[in-house]
């Protein structure tokens, strides 16, 4: 990086946004934030070079301003630390120039606003003595509700020890301090190379040692979970998170996690196998969404259930790279898995139309089919017919050519496959139709998703219900349990209230509202449209018939397309 200037400009941007992007938050990581604020200023250099010199002007322009101002600071705070009979090295610290563009950027202030800011460091000899220096200096200076931050007690995960509050200061001026041990200031400035500073009282730095061989571990984790190396750039940028929160296991143990992290974060930080059966959660006692981002020093409790799989949705609202590589590790594994066994079904039931079967299926036949296909394996193959990007009957064409076909009984072909899940990775519902249990069903398979399930009277099936080789019969499995997305439309006379008397009729046959308009047809009328969840026919049966119980409603139906 220092080196960087004899480069082609548009290689120095590349370097310099890797830099930015990778390095510097590893380095940060790892504790040695000398080697990130260089890394971090000649990166901007390099990548900004205008900005980096207005900002750099303005910072030299202003500091002969601020000097006497800093150092008037600075002499109040020595004096009262020596009252107090406490021997400490007190220094002004200045921002950096990219740490200054950053809060410019992020909380949209202005130069001014983010230099009026003044900071000071305190170093002194023991741990205790920095509580009794936080003390002092309290009383020196009003501190700023919520701003105080114990990293002594609770270190970043780094291995950074600090105590950061936030006076207001002489004349009105915010005044940021950090008090630290010397071991403590090393530590910060050299990270993991401070473990060599030290022939004794290694506590510290074995303590960062520790910290970061678990994070360098998790992040091969990851890496071998990724499935390519983009994926993983991508979960080990938001892995690299500054700011973090520490909430406690009901043992009491502190678990680090990054800012905005959720309970799903949680649990994969305690264990996979618990993030991976996780069902709910609670939070200082009380039942919580696992969406709801975390807070420092919440005690979280996970539930799980030994059935359970990690849901999709979940990839929505998750923070840590090691949930987020977790669940998409589980999600490819379980459509591998899907998609094969749909294969299965939907060769076996092209190779019953030839007058065999999947059991019948020699080795000699596959061997020729891989040929065929070029592809590299049977199972490959299978996913492929699951996954809808492969015909099924093309297949059975190759495995069973037409001279060794058998004549077949065409009515006992159409063997239907059984739709038992609302949360499949390779069975979706038609959104158009909205099919639930008890209606008529037909799939058709579409490249990528696998197979879409349609109500049979869905008018977009048109041309595909009478080809063999694109729609297959389906029927509901008896065991099917879980809620439907299911469409109404409504007629109402304009009343007031009628959609508050709407939601509670449908409350009150504990089905959920996931949807809902409301277009005006004239001065009298209005059209609602609902998208309510249904167990099945019977279900819904109920919930229609007490929404045409209100007055107001003319007429219900289920759209049907």
């Amino acid at each position: 990086m220092r080196t960087l200037g004899v480069l082609r400009p548009e290689k120095r941007r590349r370097i310099a946004r890797e830099t930015l992007d990778i390095y510097a938050p590893i380095a940060q990581r790892l504790g040695m934030n000398d080697v990130r604020i260089e890394l971090e200023d000649l990166g901007f250099a390099a990548l900004y070079p205008l900005r980096h010199q207005r900002i750099s002007e303005a910072l030299k322009a202003k500091r002969g301003r601020r000097i006497e101002l800093v150092q008037e600071i600075q002499t109040h705070l020595q004096e009262e630390l020596g009252k107090n009979a406490i021997e400490a090295i007190v220094s002004g610290r200045e921002k950096h120039l990219w740490s200054i563009y950053q809060k410019m950027k992020t909380k949209k202030r202005s130069f001014k606003d983010i230099t009026d800011v003044f900071a000071f460091r305190i170093v002194v000899d023991a741990v205790d003595e920095c509580y009794r220096v936080l003390g002092v200096i309290h009383n020196l200076y009003k501190p700023v509700p919520g701003a105080f931050k114990d990293y002594i007690a609770i270190p970043k995960s780094n291995g950074y020890q600090s105590l950061h509050t936030v006076l207001v200061g002489m004349q009105g001026v915010p005044i940021e301090v950090q008090i630290r041990t010397h071991e403590m200031d090393d530590l910060a400035n050299y990270g993991i190379a401070s473990h060599w500073l030290y022939k004794t009282g290694l506590e510290n730095a074995e303590g960062n040692q520790t910290r970061t061989n678990r994070w360098v571990k998790g992040l091969l984790d990851i890496q071998q979970k990724a499935g390519n190396s983009l994926e993983f750039i991508e979960h080990v940028k938001t892995d690299l998170f500054p700011d973090e929160v520490y909430v406690f296991t009901p043992k009491g143990v502190i678990i680090e996690l990054p800012s905005g992290a959720t309970p799903v974060d949680f649990a994969y930080a305690v264990h996979t196998q618990i993030g991976d059966t996780c069902v709910a959660c609670e939070i200082n006692g009380q039942l919580s969404p696992l969406s709801q981002p975390l807070e420092s020093g919440q005690r979280v409790r996970i539930i799980t259930a030994p059935g359970a799989q990690p849901n999709p949705s979940w990839l929505n609202f998750v923070h840590s790279a090691k949930a987020r590589s977790a669940i998409r590790h589980f999600l490819k594994h379980q459509q591998h898995e899907e998609s094969v066994d749909l294969g299965k079904q939907l060769l076996d039931r092209a190779l019953n139309s030839f007058g065999s079967s999947y059991k019948k299926i020699r080795k000699s036949q596959i061997k020729h089919l891989l040929k065929e296909t070029g592809a590299g394996s049977f199972e490959s193959v299978l996913q492929q017919i699951g996954l809808g990007d492969r015909v099924a009957y093309a297949v059975a064409n190759i495995l069973i050519p037409e001279n060794k076909r058998k004549p077949v009984d065409a009515s006992k072909v159409d063997s239907p496959i059984m739709v038992d899940s609302t949360e499949g990775l390779v069975i979706s519902y038609a959104r158009c139709c909205h099919p639930i249990p008890g209606d008529l069903i037909l799939g058709h398979l579409s490249p990528g998703r696998g197979l879409v399930v349609h109500r049979d009277i869905c008018n977009n099936l048109g041309d595909i219900r009478g080809s063999a080789e694109k729609s297959m019969p389906l029927h509901w499995s008896p065991t099917v349990k879980a809620e439907f997305p299911v469409e109404l439309k409504l007629e109402v006379t304009a009343d007031r209230g009628i959609i508050a008397t709407l939601a509670a009729r449908i409350a009150a046959q504990d089905a959920n509202i996931e949807q809902i308009s409301v277009d005006e047809r004239d001065a009298h009328t209005s059209v609602v449209k609902l998208v309510v969840g249904s167990r099945d026919r019977v279900h819904l049966a109920n919930i229609m018939r007490r929404i045409r119980s209100l007055k107001p409603v003319k007429s219900v139906q289920r759209t049907k397309s």
